[in-house]
Protein backbone atom coordinates (compact mmCIF):
# COMPACT_ATOMS: atom_id res chain seq x y z
CA UNK A 1 0.00 0.00 0.00
CA UNK A 2 1.66 3.57 -1.07
CA UNK A 3 1.79 5.97 2.07
CA UNK A 4 -0.40 9.26 0.64
CA UNK A 5 1.59 12.83 1.63
CA UNK A 6 -0.45 15.99 1.68
CA UNK A 7 1.19 19.18 1.87
CA UNK A 8 1.41 20.79 4.94
CA UNK A 9 -0.58 23.72 6.02
CA UNK A 10 -1.08 25.65 9.57
CA UNK A 11 -4.34 26.88 8.20
CA UNK A 12 -5.39 23.12 8.94
CA UNK A 13 -4.83 23.54 12.35
CA UNK A 14 -6.33 26.74 13.17
CA UNK A 15 -9.97 25.31 14.48
CA UNK A 16 -10.75 27.76 16.50
CA UNK A 17 -10.65 31.93 17.41
CA UNK A 18 -8.36 31.02 20.52
CA UNK A 19 -5.82 29.14 17.79
CA UNK A 20 -6.40 32.27 15.25
CA UNK A 21 -5.32 34.49 18.17
CA UNK A 22 -2.09 32.38 19.29
CA UNK A 23 -0.79 32.24 15.87
CA UNK A 24 -1.61 35.78 14.62
CA UNK A 25 0.25 37.26 18.56
CA UNK A 26 3.35 35.66 17.73
CA UNK A 27 3.67 37.35 14.34
CA UNK A 28 4.41 40.95 14.60
CA UNK A 29 7.11 40.12 16.73
CA UNK A 30 9.43 39.81 13.90
CA UNK A 31 8.34 42.87 12.06
CA UNK A 32 8.63 41.25 8.75
CA UNK A 33 5.61 42.53 6.42
CA UNK A 34 5.88 39.51 4.00
CA UNK A 35 5.38 37.18 7.20
CA UNK A 36 2.26 39.38 8.80
CA UNK A 37 0.66 38.94 4.93
CA UNK A 38 1.42 36.00 4.90
CA UNK A 39 -0.11 34.77 8.28
CA UNK A 40 -3.17 36.54 7.31
CA UNK A 41 -3.09 34.50 4.45
CA UNK A 42 -3.07 31.25 6.36
CA UNK A 43 -5.72 32.80 8.50
CA UNK A 44 -7.90 33.38 5.55
CA UNK A 45 -7.49 29.83 4.58
CA UNK A 46 -8.79 28.48 7.64
CA UNK A 47 -11.91 30.56 7.61
CA UNK A 48 -12.92 30.67 3.91
CA UNK A 49 -11.11 32.71 1.14
CA UNK A 50 -14.02 32.97 -0.99
CA UNK A 51 -15.95 34.70 1.96
CA UNK A 52 -13.51 36.79 2.40
CA UNK A 53 -12.91 37.91 -0.42
CA UNK A 54 -16.69 38.78 -1.02
CA UNK A 55 -16.06 40.70 2.45
CA UNK A 56 -13.38 42.60 1.35
CA UNK A 57 -14.55 43.42 -2.25
CA UNK A 58 -11.55 41.48 -4.22
CA UNK A 59 -11.66 39.20 -6.35
CA UNK A 60 -10.69 35.53 -4.57
CA UNK A 61 -7.65 35.33 -6.91
CA UNK A 62 -6.60 38.73 -6.32
CA UNK A 63 -6.69 38.08 -2.51
CA UNK A 64 -5.00 34.96 -2.47
CA UNK A 65 -2.21 36.58 -5.19
CA UNK A 66 -1.22 39.42 -2.62
CA UNK A 67 -1.55 37.16 0.38
CA UNK A 68 0.74 34.59 -1.04
CA UNK A 69 4.32 34.58 0.03
CA UNK A 70 5.27 36.62 -2.87
CA UNK A 71 2.43 38.89 -3.14
CA UNK A 72 3.12 42.11 -1.84
CA UNK A 73 -0.16 43.68 -1.13
CA UNK A 74 -0.78 47.30 0.10
CA UNK A 75 -1.76 48.35 3.08
CA UNK A 76 -5.32 48.78 2.01
CA UNK A 77 -5.37 45.51 1.37
CA UNK A 78 -4.36 44.04 4.87
CA UNK A 79 -6.58 46.75 6.44
CA UNK A 80 -9.99 44.95 4.72
CA UNK A 81 -8.16 41.66 4.95
CA UNK A 82 -8.20 42.36 9.24
CA UNK A 83 -11.05 43.87 8.88
CA UNK A 84 -13.30 41.05 7.62
CA UNK A 85 -11.85 38.76 10.04
CA UNK A 86 -12.76 40.87 12.98
CA UNK A 87 -9.29 41.98 13.37
CA UNK A 88 -7.96 45.25 14.31
CA UNK A 89 -4.29 46.85 13.49
CA UNK A 90 -2.68 48.43 16.76
CA UNK A 91 0.82 50.69 16.65
CA UNK A 92 2.12 50.80 20.21
CA UNK A 93 5.54 52.35 21.54
CA UNK A 94 8.60 49.93 21.78
CA UNK A 95 10.37 50.21 24.37
CA UNK A 96 14.03 51.42 23.83
CA UNK A 97 16.89 48.86 24.50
Amino acid sequence: MALKITPYSSADYLKSEEDIAAYLAEIPEDDDPVLIAHALGVVARARNMSQLARDTGLTRVGLTKALAPDGNPSFSTITKVAKALGLRIMFVPVKPT
